[in-house]
């Protein structure tokens, strides 16, 4: 291809149609063709950043790695401009470029670009609109991506701590369906019953005094042992060996054998095993529908959790808000990767501390990003996360730390700039921390770091009055 061609194509591009044809002259003189085959890449993650590089014909590609998956972040075609810019800061490349068909590329080196801005008045202009119009696309593509990040996280919590209560629901359920099938033969054995009235008033006043007691759930699992181990000795011991297997259910309620003995004198030996056994069923019918109880309302708690986290039915302004309820919701929030990672949660809070005005799905993104790396930080070996509040004056004071590595002091002061992080590729777009400051200055707080190994501490101020 001729001097002349390459003139026109680069002359046809839509964002150079009102620049000079001297000033694309100018760039060919300069640059050299390059030709690349399909699925071949021009670029990788890690290569300086040197090179315009204008697409004459072709469609070039750009991926990145997400958690071990290359995912497209970028595709140019014929009529588009790439690769390094004048006054761009972008040193290293991020994503691999690949060719997706034989593609033709009219290449500069990043070395002209002083005598460029000199001499092409009008195309270094388009360069720099390119460049913001380049910058603009990517932080919105950042952002939307850290919100997905985000989401997928959340989700993935959310899911696994919904998982528990509700298979709690269906194993519960199905086996109360099991049960109620048994019942219908003991109700005969219990209707037969010869049995006073006197009788009658001592058996529910045993039975229903247990079940208002309820399961202590304090108890350790050796004393209900014993306490079991008792009941079957003297079920065997009285000639009630066939009732054995009633003897854990007793035992949950807080049945000893002193109580079997008397209902024994209490009522009569021929109706105790018909007794004993309606106890029994009325006691684990309870306990089914207790279990069921406990887990719906575990899955209330969590659906209201996540709606005061996300402030769904609320507009986003600003409010009187409890900070120590935000930061509640987000660790149930984020309850499943606290146990996953092994990590202890202690918290220090202010007593009556005063209300901000703030927005509080807002302040919420706050605690999570800042939580959230916490946790990765101590992914590997668990560690503590303390949380604690305090009241100073005319402000409310919030302090997060975690047990991990700590972040190096020389990259301390850089933790705050967009995009940067120290995440692996694919577990982080370095908007977390930009988002936590934002939202921090709008609000008209200060927030600061001190972190050495073992103990990194983020502290946020905020005014009670905003």
């Amino acid at each position: 291809m001729d001097k002349q061609t390459i003139v026109d194509k680069i002359s046809q591009f839509s964002a150079l149609v009102e620049v000079p044809r001297s000033q694309i002259e100018w760039v060919v003189d300069r640059g050299e063709l390059q030709f690349f085959k399909s699925g071949e890449a021009y670029f990788n993650r890690g290569d300086s950043i040197d090179k315009l590089m204008f697409i004459l014909e072709g469609i070039t590609s750009f991926k990145m790695e997400q958690n071990g998956q290359f995912k497209e972040i970028g595709r140019l075609t014929a009529g588009n401009i790439s690769g390094a810019l004048p006054y761009s800061r972008a040193q290293t490349a991020s994503a691999i470029g690949s060719v997706e068909v034989d593609t033709q590329l009219f290449i500069l080196d990043k070395s002209h670009f002083r005598d460029l801005v000199c001499e092409c008045h009008e195309l270094t202009t388009v360069l720099v609109h390119e460049m913001t119009d380049r910058v603009r696309n990517f932080t919105r593509t950042q952002q939307q991506n850290e919100k997905l990040m985000a989401l997928g996280k959340l989700s993935a919590g959310l899911a696994h701590e919904l998982n528990n209560p509700a298979a709690a629901i269906v194993r519960s359920s199905e086996s109360l369906q099991s049960h109620l099938g048994t019942v219908p033969d003991k109700f005969k054995r219990v209707i037969n019953m010869k049995v006073t009235e006197k009788e009658v008033d001592f058996v529910n006043d045993l039975l229903f005094g247990k079940l208002d007691a309820g399961i202590d759930k304090a108890e350790s699992l050796m004393e209900r042992t014993d306490r079991e181990d008792e009941l079957t000795d003297w079920l065997d011991d009285n000639g009630y060996g066939d009732c054995y297997a009633l003897s854990e259910t007793l035992a949950e309620y807080g049945f000893c054998a002193d109580d079997l003995e008397a209902l024994v004198e209490n009522t009569s030996q021929e109706s105790f095993p018909s007794i004993i056994e309606w106890m029994d069923n009325v006691l684990t019918t309870e306990k089914m529908v207790g279990e069921i109880k406990e887990a719906s309302n575990r899955i209330s708690k969590l659906v209201s959790s996540v709606k005061s986290y996300s402030h769904m039915d609320k507009a986003a302004e600003m409010e009187a808000t409890n900070v120590h309820i935000g930061i509640h919701n987000t660790l149930t929030i984020l309850n499943h990767k606290i146990k996953k990672n092994k990590v202890k949660v202690e918290e220090k809070l202010f007593d009556d501390l005063p209300k901000i005005e703030a927005i509080s799905g807002e302040l919420n993104q706050v605690w999570t990003n800042i939580m959230d790396n916490a946790l990765d930080a101590m992914e590997a070996e668990g560690g503590t996360m303390s949380i604690e509040t305090s009241k100073d004056g005319s402000n409310v004071n919030v302090s997060i730390t975690d047990s991990g590595p700590g972040i190096p002091e020389d990259i301390q002061s850089r933790i705050f700039e967009p995009f940067f992080t120290t995440k692996d590729v694919g577990k982080g777009t370095g908007l977390g921390l930009e988002t936590v400051q934002k939202i921090v200055e709008k609000h008209k707080g200060k927030v600061s770091l001190e972190s050495k190994p073992g103990k990194t501490k983020f502290q946020f101020c905020f005014p009670i009055k905003g």
